[in-house]
């Protein structure tokens, strides 16, 4: 459920490589919240989040989807360029059972716009008319399903951004764009009884077209969907033990192989990296954070510059957790995140203070939505 992550290497391309390692190596990150760095001061039932560039000032804002299986507002937060957030509004102001949000310029016109998933009640877009602005404009997928999550991506390759719908217990749906921000052409992937939580997609099998990566809970086999070109999803390969309670999937090459690996959020179990290769198996597995905890969320990019994919786990009742990458996944680092056992529902990666570095942002039910600044200082 995600923001575009930027790398924090970028900046550092011109130095030299010895320079740059021991620049690296002379570093200790810690992540920095207080009562200011907080997305409004309400404790409202957030269950996910989504940052972008929306009044197009050059900095990141958030936007925060509430309510779950309770109708709440969704509400906007805008950046001031330092990382503060000192203005907020409401998306809109009806209430709603929502459970996603993710931001992407749907209609074409150069801005962001807004997707919300909603529990048991119809989807909808909002537009932007460029300055932050938002008109609810048509519903996508199936009215009343019970929505969990959306991934924006075009999966057709058409050139404009498709909503794929995560529903809990029903057929997981993929809308597809006329181009015009609307979702007339839905196709179905998986199941009529998957429990689908989130969804990745990837090019796994590197035949040019976009495969599915599907957590499911409940005890079911988590699969990959190969895409044969045409939207059809008939091959599947399953990962993990066949009875994870996934919550959170997403794809990156953690061993720099040049094959991507499979990332998991797992509740009352290790979270785990499956590792791509050629026969595409996914059966060689490292366990990145060997704790119990019930993982609800994941994100992933390069947090402390050294050039590998870290993690951020988001805990229910338990402590948040980074995971510094070393040694191509061979090693990592655990880091404790939040002061407080929250129940967070998102968590995702973002530069909010345009320092170059990815920072923290929590959605948390029933508690103040808290976000991290990235700081690296020198090893003493």
């Amino acid at each position: 459920m995600k923001c575009i992550h930027y790398t924090t290497m970028k900046y550092l391309y011109f130095l030299p490589l010895l320079f740059l390692q021991q620049f690296v190596f002379a570093q200790e990150i810690e992540f920095i919240t207080n009562s200011r760095l907080i997305l409004g001061g309400s404790k409202d039932k957030s269950a996910s989040i989504s940052a972008g560039d929306i009044d197009k000032d050059g900095d990141m804002d958030v936007i925060v989807a509430d309510g779950r299986h309770w109708p709440q507002t969704n509400k906007i937060f805008f950046n001031n360029g330092f990382g503060i957030f000192t203005v907020s509004k409401l998306l809109d102001d009806i209430a709603e059972t929502s459970y996603a949000t993710e931001l992407a310029d749907f209609d074409g016109d150069g801005d962001l716009d807004v997707a919300v998933g909603n529990d048991m009640a119809p989807n909808a877009i909002y537009l932007n008319d460029g300055s932050g602005n938002f008109r609810r404009s048509v519903a996508f997928g199936n009215d009343y399903s019970p929505t969990r999550n959306l991934k924006t991506v075009d999966i057709d390759s058409d050139g404009d951004i498709d909503i794929l719908i995560t529903n809990r217990g029903r057929e997981n749906e993929i809308c597809l764009n006329n181009g015009k921000g609307e979702f007339t052409t839905l196709v179905k992937f998986g199941s009529a009884d998957d429990s689908t939580i989130d969804v990745d997609v990837a090019d796994l099998d590197r035949d040019g077209d976009m495969d599915l990566i599907l957590a499911n809970r409940d005890g079911q086999q988590n699969f990959i969907y190969l895409n044969d070109g045409e939207l059809n999803f008939s091959v599947r390969i399953p990962f993990g033990t066949g009875t994870d309670e996934t919550r959170s999937v997403g794809t990156a090459d953690i061993n720099q192989d040049g094959y991507l690996d499979i990332i998991t959020a797992t509740i009352g179990a290790p979270n785990l990296i499956y590792f791509g290769d050629q026969g595409m198996n996914y059966s060689r597995n490292i366990v990145y954070d060997p704790s119990s905890s019930d993982s609800y969320a994941m994100d992933f990019g390069d947090l402390d510059g050294n050039g590998s994919i870290d993690i951020v786990v988001g805990n229910s009742e338990g402590f948040n957790m980074v995971f510094l990458n070393f040694q191509n996944g061979e090693s990592w680092k655990e880091i404790q995140l939040s002061s407080g056992e929250f129940d967070t529902y998102d968590i995702i990666l973002s530069d909010l203070n345009n320092d170059k570095r990815l920072d923290i942002i929590e959605s948390n039910s029933d508690e103040i939505n808290y976000f991290y600044f990235n700081r690296w200082v020198e090893k003493k």
